[in-house]
């Protein structure tokens, strides 16, 4: 009789063996799971200093001395929260600020309600935004503070610092997009195609969910299929069940965005690309983006799916400062704030790039700038 082809003794001695494995990963994954897990997400103290609607205004309570000149102030886009840059312990870039001695402040936009459906681009760059960096100015009695901005929260300060440059001492953009004539990311694809106005109409504010449902879409496979996967897999890992929680938490903490601001950010920028034309008009004055004279730091992430590179590059060729800097890490849009190398290198390059810029106007500022960026 013909020996069988096939090692039955060893298949199954495999087989046992990774049975065992697998309940005793389950039987450490249940303990992991019924015991108290610590998800809280943006537990670095701060105050609410100023609210106007909605809008809050947060100051977050120093950790040690401050050593820079000017304030920070960060805004966030209308999209998700600004939760985000205080996501996990370890990796804060709001703590990371604070550890240098940044005073920083940061917008809270809020929820918005049905009655918020009229505001437009205008009542958060004019209105919000500028009644913050007037209240901040005034608390510290400067005339200009430092701007930050992430994703749309950037582009709301690309507007705000080309209409108030005078207001701005450094302006710094993260994952925002400027040019809108690419083809790069699915999204600005969508959008291109989209019917705003059809949608403001039937819908009012844009509901979070349904643009959550939307960014997953881009790339199901690895935002819906692969994290769970990733997430069975590691279910007996304490520390990566807590911050997949924390990141969930983010994910689905969805607002609404306005549907006026929504409708313009679409035809105007997705659509007509009017923002990097120096055509964009916003209450009533054209954004020319020439008039951005401060230093400005622009960073954008190389495999970033919702803004990609093509959407930042061209901004700091646009505007009309003599030192700009552009930064491009081998990272995602939101692993540009989360992951372990991208905290190494973004906020502590922000840092260092803030305090060489930190000396006031009458300082040799501008022999600075020109060393900073001797191409202008």
């Amino acid at each position: 009789m013909a020996e069988p082809k096939i090692p039955v003794d060893l298949l199954l001695a495999s087989l046992a063996e990774d049975a065992e494995k697998v309940q005793e990963r389950a039987k450490k994954a249940s303990d992991v799971l019924l015991q108290p897990l610590d998800t809280e997400i943006a537990t670095t103290p701060y105050d609410v200093v100023y609210e106007e609607d909605r809008v809050k205004l947060k100051h977050y309570r120093p950790i040690t001395d401050i050593t820079f000149n000017y304030p920070l102030l960060v805004v966030y886009a209308l999209i998700n929260r600004e939760t985000m840059l205080d996501l996990q312990p370890g990796r804060s870039v709001v703590r990371t600020f604070l550890n240098a001695g940044l005073d920083l402040y940061m917008v809270d936009w809020g929820y918005p309600t049905r009655k918020d459906k009229f505001l437009t681009i205008d009542d958060h760059v004019n209105g919000y935004m500028d009644n913050i960096v007037d209240f901040i100015r005034k608390r510290h009695n400067l005339p200009k503070i430092n701007l930050m901005g992430i994703c749309m929260g950037g582009t709301f300060c690309v507007i705000y610092s080309a209409l108030h440059a005078h207001k701005i001492k450094n302006l710094i953009t993260t994952v925002t997009p400027t040019n809108f004539d690419t083809d790069q990311g699915l999204l600005h694809i969508w959008m291109k195609h989209i019917d705003a106005d059809r949608m403001v109409d039937s819908l009012g504010n844009m509901p979070g969910d349904l643009m959550n449902f939307g960014f997953l879409m881009l790339n199901p496979a690895r935002l819906i299929v692969d994290k769970y996967v990733g997430f069975l897999e590691n279910m007996d890992n304490k520390p990566f069940v807590e911050n997949f929680i924390r990141m969930e938490k983010w994910i689905f903490d969805s607002p609404d965005v306005p549907g006026e601001t929504f409708r313009q950010f679409v035809k105007d920028l997705y659509q007509k690309n009017l923002l990097i034309k120096n055509r964009l008009m916003v209450g009533g004055n054209r954004v020319d983006l020439s008039r951005i004279t401060m230093p400005l730091l622009n960073y954008y992430g190389r495999f970033d799916h919702l803004v990609p590179p093509a959407a930042c590059d061209q901004l700091t060729k646009h505007v009309g400062s003599v030192d700009t800097e552009d930064i491009c890490l081998d990272t995602g849009h939101i692993g540009i704030y989360v992951s372990g190398k991208s905290q190494r290198q973004f906020a502590p390059k922000i840092i260092e790039w803030l305090r060489q810029r930190d000396q006031p106007e009458d300082e040799n500022s501008a022999d600075i700038r020109m060393q900073a960026n001797p191409r202008k």
